[in-house]
């Protein structure tokens, strides 16, 4: 797909599983999900963002290292429905052992530019479960501004936007 200065980002595909499993079996790394993620649940995330990648020309891409593969997570853009509207998110979720380096924001910054230039969309949006006050500097740092809180499946959700 495409790389920035330490982080390669491709599509995520079948054999993925197991990095994805790094984090979905994490209760530190899920503590602002409903739960963590069983197996078959991620092979559910890889169905829904192949189908994304085919019906969209967006999803989650896989993150890795460049300098030596490793996994450490998952970033990119995928469709949502806030308030019965059809937004494009930037989405991020990475393994913990790799947290505080600033990759989420290396690849939520490189997510955005490709929303804008490849995609020609005219704005992004992010969505955060309140209390997750990590994912709300990631969204600053890439030029996110609180726009509402809403609820999204009866949890309180905080919505940063980004326009062209």
């Amino acid at each position: 797909m495409f790389e920035t200065d330490r982080l390669k980002l491709r599509q995520m595909d079948e054999n993925d599983e197991d990095n994805l499993m790094r984090i979905f079996s994490d209760p530190i790394a899920m503590q602002y999900y409903p739960s963590t993620k069983t197996k078959e649940q991620a092979q559910s995330w890889i169905k829904w963002n192949l189908k994304n990648y085919e019906n969209n020309d967006v999803g989650l891409w896989i993150c890795e290292l460049k300098e030596n593969g490793a996994y450490v997570g998952q970033c990119g853009i995928v469709p949502q429905i806030v308030n019965e509207q059809q937004e494009m998110e930037v989405g991020y979720l990475f393994v913990r052992e790799f947290w505080g380096r600033g990759l989420a924001t290396e690849a939520a910054r490189a997510s955005r530019d490709f929303g804008f230039t490849k995609l020609g969309l005219p704005r992004l949006i992010s969505m955060i479960y309140k209390p997750n006050l990590p994912s709300i500097k990631v969204a600053e740092r890439i030029g996110m501004t609180f726009e509402k809180e809403t609820l999204i499946k009866n949890r309180e959700t905080l919505i940063y936007s980004i326009c062209k």
